[in-house]
């Protein structure tokens, strides 16, 4: 049922091309902070758990049960609004502090998961995958919160992950991401123009 096929000249498997659709959709609907946004993104980050298993990225993998979790955080946070208004989330910007508090837990992650996964998994990539994962969770929480940098975050990673992605073979995501940096730019820009700092949220 999901056995490899070839796709305008790139292997993937039929589980890798619909978290590929779904995926891609989720971020045009961040773009425009279209809540339903993160009904897909948990549909796309359960097809992802399988596709990450399978290639041993076991980082990525558990990070899309998180991603489902924050997800259905987010989906809150994006009705619900400002609390005790009828207005919706606006989207802010990170103060000074909270930047250096959000680059230090985005360090203290990836050497906590570089440790884990180097030491308890056969991952051959526990580096790479650590600092990814760590990265892509503080992009999906800044994300939730509506705050600008999270396309920051996601444009870095996303860059990093179509190499990791290519190195292990699953050309069809490292397209996906290519395509994330994209729009990930687009998506800072509309936020950016978005009243005074922008607005939106991101995939992963």
């Amino acid at each position: 049922m999901n056995d490899p096929l070839v796709l305008f000249g790139f292997g993937t498997t039929p589980l890798e091309l619909l978290g590929f659709v779904l995926a891609v959709v989720t971020v045009l609907f961040n773009i425009t902070q279209l809540h339903w946004a993160w009904l897909l993104s948990i549909l796309s980050s359960a097809i992802y758990g399988v596709v990450f298993y399978d290639a041993r990225l076991y980082g990525d993998m558990a990070l899309q049960l998180v991603f489902i979790s924050v997800s259905v955080w987010g989906w809150k946070q994006w009705l619900s609004g400002v609390p005790d208004t009828a207005e919706s989330l606006p989207v802010t910007r990170l103060d000074r502090h909270a930047t250096w508090r959000a680059a230090g837990g985005w360090l203290l992650g990836f050497a906590l998961l570089w440790y884990f996964l180097s030491r308890y998994t056969d991952t051959d990539v526990p580096m790479a995958d650590g600092f990814l994962t760590a990265g892509s969770l503080l992009g999906q929480l800044l994300l939730s919160r509506k705050k600008l940098e999270n396309w920051h975050v996601w444009i870095i990673v996303d860059v990093l992950y179509v190499a990791l992605y290519l190195h292990k073979h699953l050309m069809l995501t490292a397209v996906l991401y290519a395509v994330f940096v994209v729009m990930a730019v687009i998506g800072l820009r509309a936020w950016r123009s978005d009243g005074s700092g922008g607005g939106r949220m991101a995939l992963k």
